[in-house]
């Protein structure tokens, strides 16, 4: 008779001494560390999260319950055939594959640098039982032989191993609390031993509704190979679901510290019970592929992987929906809402072609794969809820005034005609992206692939049928960085109030600085905002100050014009000091332009500070490059401090002229590279022009290019 006739399957995680002896191994440990560490042993540790018995996908437990009708439930089956990536096996018809595409599975390429063969043997051989709540199947149910090949690939992917550098030591107080403000929990189960900031002392901790992501593996997981992944999790789960959260080395191996609080090295007895013969790498590699795991976990060396039914051909009542699931098929332990759910989708897939989507709709249904809607809400979907809102703090005291506006991550309505896209990048995968440093919150990074395609989604979506109409030209009489700076003043509008700028703190409650406004702000936006904030932006703190103002367009247009040339300008009074007069290039490498009348150049100046020490100034009124000099670049008191405004002199040396020109020309503005460097626009004789200096040793090069033609020389002396 053969064995799985003759004996029940073989699945531990039906064993009830392997799971409560399996927690109270745990538990024991933490309680001792808890009492080692001097922190009340009725208060756990996160890994010690209410179990989750089926596949978890976060936003579809957040937004589907049994009482949905249909017509509801049936974008959650979606989210679940994509989530659970059941289109990595089974094809989507054409018309579904991009919506339904399946994620990729974790890199294996050095799980056995994380994972000791227990753990894996554990979690191959019964995935729901080692990780609750894991969206891994289980393929193992105890057939003839699957005994060998579990075991088989543990010694494959035990072979599969990286060096890991050397990580700094990690600190448990200091995990712990990084754990608890950095955005963890927004996710993740918060440790109740850790009272939120807002919660008095003797009120009860409210805990949170929604289940977390489960965690069950970071304990496991080698030290070292946690505080990597943790630093840096995109290389290991490039499908974006555990976000790159911007820690540094440290406060990687801090959190790993803390989650490795009483860690037990978990021994599978019932491997070494089996006395099962020495099985090879190699046999572990042929059974990886043979059970089709390169159809999500796939490397460089796979050969492709075996295809199974279309979803247009699978029935809902058989495979791994089925009430008796047959042995081989993927084991999700799908709960009933879950198998109702993915049985209405299969239905819709079958019948009809996929409706083409919004651009709203989109955006809604990639926040949703990614789980943005755990920190920010749009359209009034998403959001912290509050008992693990109530763990986001501030590290300024003053941000307190700010209410949830100063810890809340903001919500995204209108995102898509509010920021360019420079700062898209840098907010969804570069540097430099937060303008809010009084929140502890991380942004994470869900990686480029994940969240390119959003931007173009979010900027169709939010688009204004007529949009708002500013001229930035800075060709009006009005453009006057000055103007601006005025009225951003003490004495002005009081902007400074509540907004700083640069390096400088604002005069009360911290709000965004605006340093880097023009770089990050759309400018009909900006107008948008300013004209009517409480509309443009629903619970913002700012005051309609132009509702009613005759002069509002040229006042916004001239605080835009300042915003723009701030590196080359004053603070506004409040929070300028008599140290600010001379303009240097900043410490991010990038020009200074500054507007002026400069000696030797005339009034319609515009000097530029390259960094490095090479200055130019440019005549707009002659459309040409005047003067360069070295050194130091300009002094801007006499501009700012007094009103007969004279000229300024280059605070440098060897000033070279250059020579006037005889031809026509008209100027047309400039604009600014990524490296911040000008590139100026005038019409010589009816021909437009484009005309750049760009530092090289030795001088500048010179860039001029007309009519689509460009032309290059050096600029010496």
């Amino acid at each position: 008779m053969p064995k799985s006739e003759a004996m029940p399957s073989f699945d531990i995680r039906h064993s009830s001494l392997f799971r409560h002896s399996r927690f109270a191994i745990r538990h024991s440990a933490l309680l001792l560390a808890s009492f080692l560490l001097g922190a009340s042993p009725a208060l756990p540790h996160p890994l010690q999260a209410e179990p989750i018995n089926h596949a978890f996908v976060y936003t579809f437990d957040q937004f589907h319950i049994p009482e949905d009708p249909d017509e509801s439930l049936v974008n959650g089956g979606l989210l679940l055939l994509a989530e659970l990536n059941c289109t990595a096996c089974h094809a989507a018809p054409a018309s579904w594959q991009q919506r339904l595409s399946p994620k990729p599975g974790p890199d294996l390429s050095a799980v056995g640098s994380r994972l000791d063969p227990d753990t894996l043997w554990l979690f191959v051989r019964s995935p729901q039982t080692r990780k609750k709540g894991t969206q891994m199947p289980g393929l193992f149910h105890g057939a003839e032989g699957d005994d060998e090949k579990v075991e088989a690939l543990v010694e494959y992917l035990s072979s599969l191993k990286q060096p890991q550098p050397k990580v700094p030591a990690g600190d448990v107080e200091r995990g712990k609390d990084l754990y608890h403000k950095v955005g963890c929990v927004a996710c993740h189960e918060p440790g109740k031993d850790v009272r939120p900031p807002k919660v008095a002392a003797d009120a009860e901790v409210e805990k949170p509704g929604n289940a977390s992501v489960p965690i069950a593996l970071a304990d496991a997981y080698d030290f070292t190979a946690l505080s990597h992944f943790l630093h840096n999790p995109l290389s290991v789960r490039p499908s974006g679901r555990m976000p790159d959260m911007r820690l540094t080395e440290q406060e990687s191996s801090d959190i790993a510290a803390y989650l490795h609080t009483g860690r037990v090295s978990e021994k599978a007895t019932a491997r070494a019970a089996l006395k099962l013969p020495k099985q090879t790498a190699a046999k572990g590699r042929a059974v990886f592929e043979q059970m089709n795991c390169i159809a999500c976990h796939k490397d460089s060396s796979a050969s492709a992987s075996t295809p199974s039914k279309p979803l247009k051909d699978l029935s809902p009542a058989l495979g791994c929906m089925a009430e008796k699931q047959p042995s081989g098929t993927p084991r999700f332990d799908l709960n009933d809402l879950e198998k109702r759910a993915l049985t209405l989708a299969l239905k819709m897939i079958q019948q009809l072609d996929a409706p083409k989507l919004t651009a709203q709709e989109k955006v809604d249904w990639q926040l949703t794969r990614l789980n943005c809607y755990a920190c920010h809400d749009r359209d009034g979907k998403g959001g912290p809820e509050d008992p693990r809102a109530q763990y986001f703090g501030v590290n300024d005291s003053t941000a307190e005034s700010l209410g949830q506006l100063g810890n809340i991550p903001p919500n995204l309505d209108k995102v898509g005609r509010k920021l360019t896209r420079g700062w898209f990048e840098k907010i969804l995968w570069g540097q430099s992206g937060s303008v809010r440093p009084y929140m502890d919150t991380h942004m994470p990074s869900f990686g480029r692939e994940q969240t390119e395609m959003l931007i173009a989604w979010l900027n169709e979506a939010d688009k204004l049928d007529k949009p708002f109409q500013i001229d930035v030209s800075g060709l009006a009489k009005h453009h006057r960085a000055e103007l601006g700076r005025q009225l951003l003043g003490a004495k002005g509008l009081a902007c400074v109030s509540c907004h700083g700028l640069k390096d400088r703190k604002s005069l009360g409650p911290p709000v965004i600085r605006l340093t880097h406004t023009a770089e990050r702000l759309q400018p009909e936006y900006f107008k948008e905002l300013l004209l009517n904030p409480q509309v443009t932006q629903p619970g913002t703190v700012m005051p309609p100050m132009f509702i009613g103002r005759k002069t509002a367009d040229k006042d916004i247009e001239s605080i835009w014009t300042y915003l723009r040339e701030i590196d080359g300008q004053p603070l506004p009074e409040g929070l300028m000091s008599s140290a600010d007069f001379e303009l240097k290039p900043d410490a991010e490498k990038r020009p200074i332009i500054f507007r002026s009348f400069i000696e030797g150049v005339g009034t319609h100046a515009i000097g530029v500070g390259f960094p490095g020490g090479l200055n130019a100034a440019f005549d707009a009124k002659t459309s040409r490059w005047t003067i360069l000099w070295k050194g130091r670049f300009l002094d801007a008191m006499s501009n700012w401090q007094d009103r007969s405004m004279p000229p300024i002199k280059p605070l440098g040396t060897d000033i070279k002229a250059l020579p006037a020109v005889t031809t026509q020309r008209t100027f047309g503005g400039y604009t600014l590279g990524k490296d911040g460097i000008p590139t100026f626009k005038y019409l010589e004789d009816g021909h437009p022009v484009e005309d750049t200096l760009r530092p090289v040793k030795g001088g500048f090069e010179h860039i001029i290019t007309i009519n689509g033609q460009q032309t290059k020389e050096t600029l010496s002396w």
